[in-house]
């Protein structure tokens, strides 16, 4: 998918790359299209490799550039070119700023007006509602007083906007409900911890909610760094849960209050998951999975199963250990 919030550099050269990496430039000098994943990424961009969870992606991917640090450079493919650094996430943080300067900050739209309802198909909407350039709202939509919907953010039909919320880099599906008080498609929590000064890195992703959505009131969902954060169809999710950068959740999912999941995490579909469960980052939870309340997820989960406790386990197991003597 065209990033359609962050304005893209369209002159980036390799020899760019290699001055911003401080590494030898090359006689060579060609033009890099983009950065992405490995999921995404495309035979003219670049990308990253920095851990063995993703090797098989690295196998499939059809990039020919990877930025990785020397303990990979040999399971690297041998048709890649590789550009070693000692510090992979600083180095794609410091190309995503190249490609994309503005992407790290998460500034005030200035180009907000107040909402022009004509402009829009059998909209009702509250007062002081505030819409800026390029928005597209579906026919059928409510949209709740105070609200703020950032330029380019895409509504579709039949969607309920609640009061007080805020919606930027956000694509949202037909027949979507947010309640009071939602914010979607802030930066996310990413840095480098330093003892002199905490690094932060730049979010150039988006949030794409899927139809038949319904998103609690007070839920905070952070667009993706490199790749989106993803909801998927028929998901509900209850008040005041957090969705960090990256994250994919399935289809028809229900998330209970206070459910909090770290970055990148993937969740399967029909996925349920009690309240105030933490779920780590970088992990998968398979299809069909129950997660008892209150439980931390630190690990896989493979599908079909029902865990509970710190670390989650084994329902069964879990309330064995803690029967009553």
């Amino acid at each position: 998918m065209q990033n359609s919030f962050f304005k893209k550099k369209t002159n980036i050269k390799i020899n760019d790359i290699l001055e911003t990496l401080k590494l030898k430039k090359q006689k060579t000098n060609y033009k890099v299209n983009d950065i992405k994943d490995l999921d995404a990424a495309s035979l003219n961009d670049i990308t990253f490799f920095h851990s063995n969870k993703y090797l098989e992606k690295i196998k499939k991917t059809d990039c020919k550039l990877v930025i990785t640090d020397k303990r990979f450079t040999h399971i690297i493919p041998k048709n890649i070119k590789v550009l070693e650094v000692k510090n992979v996430l600083v180095s794609v943080a410091l190309i995503s700023s190249l490609f994309y300067p503005k992407a790290l900050d998460d500034n005030l739209d200035i180009d907000v007006d107040l909402i022009n309802k004509k402009k829009y198909e059998k909209l009702v909407s509250g007062k002081n509602v505030l819409v800026g350039k390029n928005v597209k709202i579906g026919k059928n939509c409510s949209i709740g007083h105070n609200t703020i919907i950032e330029s380019n953010v895409q509504i579709g039909d039949y969607c309920n906007i609640g009061s007080n919320v805020i919606i930027k880099n956000c694509i949202v599906g037909k027949n979507t409900k947010i309640l009071d008080g939602a914010i979607i498609g802030k930066k996310g929590f990413g840095f480098f911890p330093s003892k002199k000064l905490n690094f932060r890195y730049p979010h150039i992703g988006a949030v794409i909610i899927g139809k038949n959505v319904e998103i609690g009131c007070n839920n905070t969902i952070d667009r993706g760094s490199i790749s989106n954060t993803i909801i998927g169809d028929g998901t509900f999710l209850d008040n005041q849960v957090h969705i960090a950068h990256n994250v994919k959740i399935g289809k028809n999912c229900i998330i209970t209050g206070q459910v909090g999941f770290a970055g990148s995490s993937i969740i399967g579909n029909n996925v349920m998951i009690g309240g105030q469960a933490g779920i780590s980052g970088h992990l998968e939870v398979g299809d069909n999975v129950k997660i008892g309340g209150g439980s931390g997820v630190i690990k896989n989960i493979p599908s079909n199963s029902k865990v509970m406790g710190y670390p989650a386990r084994n329902i069964r197991n879990f309330l064995k250990d803690n029967k009553d003597d």
